[in-house]
Formats: structure tokens, C-alpha cells, sequence
């Protein structure tokens, strides 16, 4: 027993150690945080000192840190913000997933000679861009709360959306086994009402809470309410079969106008970024090179292609949509990646049978490397402009 426990902190010990060292000098070296994260976790991985076996195990909690990331960007975007930018998100961000997955469904039949049904399931997981990766990037530049930082978010908030209607489409692209029309209907069904409970649990009751709560002035009790909220509402999300990060996202928007909005801010930010810089880790644990070296040439064409090809379309979206060449381009530069959601997405395929284990290991290695390439980028980007 008390070398299994010491066998535990070792690991909690090297998880710290790596992201105190690494992320540092990186930061110094003015290659970026995320990068830092990135390289600890490969250097602390299966394939560098082996302390982790299953990554997978680190990446499961360590996406508590994005949920918790876009509870405090609900905090911060307001109902009538949101209906402001109401353009931008069902506008820009639908045009931009729908080009970029038609064009990148077609570079992977023809790369890739994959069939249609594959080949899309493998091009919407990359049209998901990182919301971890791309939000630490305008928190680290100061953009976060700009107009061009505003335009970004709305396209991430459309497509976190987006995994939502993908799933059911998994289910609907399923070769056999498939559910029926009436536990389809009911998957709805269950969906609507814990998006509806949750709207009414944010707005008749947290609020009355939260004031009970603070008249026995008990720091710890509100820290440990505002985790409640958090956690609650990404569980509840997903009993109904939707996104964690979503459910959250949707309960600080509703929180966004309460009088302990501010209070909730600053007791979830230290977990957040906590969580955060594991999630990173884990990304980088979870970059297999056993499969990057069995399918080297492939992942060497189509990292490359997808990223150009969705980095191209960004960029004329974004023109189309009157932005100028340098925010277009910088916009192109930030989502260039496939994000954590398309993980989820490959699993629930693989385990559908829409795509096969084999296919889904291969895509999420090209979505890590493109994830690993998105710093450089942004380095590149900005030295040359």
C-alpha cells in the first residue's frame, strides 16, 4: 500500500515538476506556455520517461480545465453580448465549419483514398479547432475581451455547438446496430430537457443560493458552491448526451448578470488554470509516436494539407466577412489546428463503427501534431508580420 501510494506521488510530483520547468523556459525562450506543457507531457509520456502508461486517464480529468475555461467566458459574455455577436456566431462560424468540412472531406478521399462517410467524420474533427489552445492564445496576447478576440470566440462557441449535432450524426452514420427512430427521438428529448433544467436551475435558484451562502461568510463553502455550479452543469450536459464545456459555458452565461458574478470568477480561475496546463500535458502525453513512425508519410501529407487548406478558407471567410488581411490572417494562424472535441468525435465513431481503430488512432495523431505546430505558428506569425 504505501508503495502504491508513493508510486501516486512520484506522478503528482513529476506532473508539477514538469510544467514548473518546462513552461518557464519556454515562456523565456518566447516559445509560449502551451508549447511548454506540451513538451513536458511528451518528456514525462509513454515515450519519454514512462511515467504514465494512460494518458487517456490525465486527458478525461484534465478536460475539467476547458470546461471550467468557457464557464468563465460565460461569465464574461453577458446574454445581450452574446445576442450582439449573434452575427458573427450563426454567420461566420456555420459558414466557416461548413466550408472547411466540405473541402477537407474531399482532401482526405483524395489523400487519403478514404470513403466519403470516413473521410468526413475524420475532416470534422479537425474543423474543431482547439478552444484550450486558442483561448490561452488571446489570454496570453490580451485579446481576449478585443473585437477581433470577440469574432474568434464567437466561431469557437459555434463549434464547440457543433459536436452536438456531429455525435447524432455518428449515430445516424452507424453500419449496423444502430438505434431506432424512437430512442433517437428520445436521445432529443433527454438533450432539450437538461439544456431546460439547467436554465431553470441558473435562473431561479443559484441566485438565492448564492446569497444564503454568503451570510455565514465561509470563504470555503462559496469556493466550494462555485465548483458545484461548474461541475453540475457540465455533468448534467452530459447525461443529456451533449458537451461538458457547453453545459458550463451556458451556466456562467447565465450567471453572467448575478451580483456574485465576479466572486465566481476568482474562486474558479486557480482550478481553471491548474486544470488547464494538465490538459496540455495530457495532449502531450498522448502524441504516440508508435503510430507516427508506422504512418509517417501519411501524417507528413495530411498534417501539412489540412492545415493549409483550413487555414486558406479561415482567411477568405474571414475577408468575406470584411475583416482586414491582418486579422484574417492572424485568425487563419490561431485556428489552423483540429482541437480536443475531435477526440470525443473519433471515439464515439470508432466505437459506432463508422471508422475503424486503426483510422481513429491515425487522425489523432495528426490533430496532436497539428496542436503541437499551432504554437510555432503563432511565433512565426508574429515575427514575420
Amino acid at each position: 500500500m504505501a508503495a502504491e501510494l508513493s508510486s501516486d506521488l512520484v506522478k503528482t510530483v513529476a506532473l508539477l515538476a514538469a510544467g514548473v520547468v518546462a513552461v518557464p523556459l519556454f515562456k523565456r525562450l518566447g516559445l509560449g506556455s502551451v508549447l511548454g506543457y506540451l513538451a513536458a507531457g511528451l518528456a514525462i509520456g509513454p515515450f519519454g520517461l514512462g511515467l504514465f502508461e494512460h494518458p487517456e486517464t490525465i486527458l478525461h480529468v484534465a478536460e475539467l480545465g476547458v470546461v471550467m475555461f468557457l464557464f468563465v467566458i460565460g461569465l464574461e459574455m453577458q446574454p445581450s453580448r452574446l445576442w450582439k455577436l449573434r452575427k458573427q456566431i450563426f454567420g461566420l462560424g456555420v459558414a466557416q465549419v461548413a466550408v472547411c468540412g466540405t473541402l477537407l472531406t474531399v482532401a482526405g478521399m483524395l489523400l487519403w483514398d478514404l470513403p466519403v462517410e470516413r473521410a468526413f467524420v475524420g475532416a470534422m474533427g479537425f474543423v474543431l479547432s482547439s478552444t484550450a489552445i486558442v483561448m490561452q492564445m488571446l489570454d496570453e496576447r490580451g485579446e481576449t475581451a478585443t473585437p477581433r478576440g470577440q469574432r474568434i470566440v464567437s466561431v469557437l462557441l459555434l463549434e464547440d455547438m457543433s459536436i452536438v449535432p456531429l455525435l447524432a450524426l455518428v449515430a445516424f452514420l452507424a453500419p449496423a446496430g444502430s438505434a431506432g427512430d424512437e430512442s433517437r427521438w428520445l436521445t432529443i428529448g433527454i438533450a432539450l430537457a437538461a439544456v431546460l433544467g439547467l436554465v431553470a436551475v441558473s435562473r431561479w435558484l443559484l441566485n438565492p443560493l448564492f446569497r444564503l451562502l454568503a451570510r455565514f461568510d465561509a470563504r470555503e463553502v462559496m469556493t466550494a458552491a462555485a465548483l458545484l455550479v461548474v461541475l453540475g452543469s457540465a455533468l448534467l450536459m452530459q447525461a443529456g448526451g451533449l458537451s461538458m464545456a457547453m453545459g458550463a459555458f451556458l451556466a456562467g452565461g447565465l450567471l453572467s448578470e448575478s451580483t456574485f458574478r465576479h466572486q465566481l470568477e476568482a474562486d474558479v480561475e486557480p482550478f481553471r488554470g491548474l486544470l488547464l496546463g494538465l490538459f496540455f500535458l495530457g495532449v502531450g502525453m498522448a502524441l504516440n509516436l508508435t503510430t507516427i513512425a508506422e504512418n509517417w508519410l501519411l501524417i507528413v501529407i495530411c498534417v501539412p494539407a489540412y492545415m493549409i487548406l483550413k487555414m486558406l478558407v479561415i482567411y477568405c471567410v474571414a475577408r468575406i466577412w470584411k475583416a482586414n488581411k491582418a486579422e484574417a490572417l492572424e485568425r487563419a494562424v490561431l485556428m489552423a489546428q483540429g482541437g480536443e472535441f475531435a477526440f470525443v468525435l473519433y471515439a464515439a465513431a470508432a466505437g459506432a463503427g463508422v471508422i475503424t481503430q486503426q483510422d481513429r488512432a491515425v487522425l489523432t495523431a495528426i490533430v496532436i501534431v497539428s496542436m503541437v505546430l499551432t504554437p510555432l505558428l503563432i511565433i512565426l506569425h508574429d515575427r514575420l508580420v
